[in-house]
């Protein structure tokens, strides 16, 4: 196996994790609506998850690990993506909301601030803002 390759394949494992945590956000509730099955559809082209790997990991989305980002920008990135999910149908049930602080943890948040960052997170993705924005704002929340 060639470096290229190594990377390549921790690469597709990590975006494997990621989309298999948005799932298990969108499925906290047990149960689809159509603007997360659009969701999931494009951040699956977007991660590069292939028709297969979206089936297997609909029918099993433990099966992948959350790999938390090394970088505190990546983790945001992530974290984005997973407030939109819970977002996008415009019912943040208990089950999603508890699920979204214990991916928090998972992503490397910390047990102190996880709520306080969630909390942050989800009035900024009710707020439509882009992901630069995000960023920027969970970047200086405490300024």
């Amino acid at each position: 196996m060639s470096f290229s390759d190594l990377f390549d394949s921790e690469f597709k494992q990590r975006n494997k994790g990621h989309f298999s945590a948005i799932v298990r956000v969108a499925l906290a509730d047990e149960k689809f609506a159509p603007e997360e099955k659009m969701f999931l559809d494009k951040l699956a082209v977007r991660l590069e998850i292939s028709q297969e790997e979206y089936a297997e990991i609909l029918e099993n989305p433990l099966k992948y690990p959350i790999n938390a980002p090394y970088l505190h920008e990546q983790r945001l990135e992530r974290l984005y993506d997973l407030v939109r999910m819970v977002h996008v149908d415009h019912q943040l049930g208990d089950k999603q909301e508890l699920l979204l602080r214990k991916i928090g943890l998972a992503l490397g948040f910390t047990a102190e601030n996880v709520n306080y960052i969630v909390d942050k997170a989800l009035s900024l993705v009710d707020k439509k803002v882009d992901l630069d924005t995000f960023i920027f704002e969970m970047q200086n929340m405490h300024k």
